[in-house]
């Protein structure tokens, strides 16, 4: 919808999910709407088209420390964001 310049209203959203064949949650999609208020799609889509994913371990790590734990949730919300801009993406880009 982005690409093609259309507005991204409720009722534009329950058109192209109802064509899909799936039922539109309203509530979910009134959100949506609300939420891309906020949001510049041309820079969500930039940033990530430049994230790039970090390495995978290459070798089991032993026992963490609790502080490394606390790092590691830090990078799971990280991820967490970065998926949900990637989603954006998907869905508009």
């Amino acid at each position: 919808m982005h690409e093609l310049g259309k507005e991204i209203t409720e009722e534009s959203l329950e058109k192209v999910i109802a064509s899909t064949g799936i039922e539109p949650n309203k509530a979910m999609i009134k959100a949506t709407v609300e939420n891309l208020k906020e949001v510049n799609i041309e820079e969500a889509i930039k940033s990530v088209s430049i994230a790039q994913p970090a390495p995978a371990p290459s070798a089991p790590q032993p026992e963490e420390k609790p502080e490394e734990k606390k790092e590691e949730k830090k990078e799971d919300k990280e991820k967490k964001a970065e998926e949900a801009a990637a989603g954006l993406s998907a869905l508009f880009g």
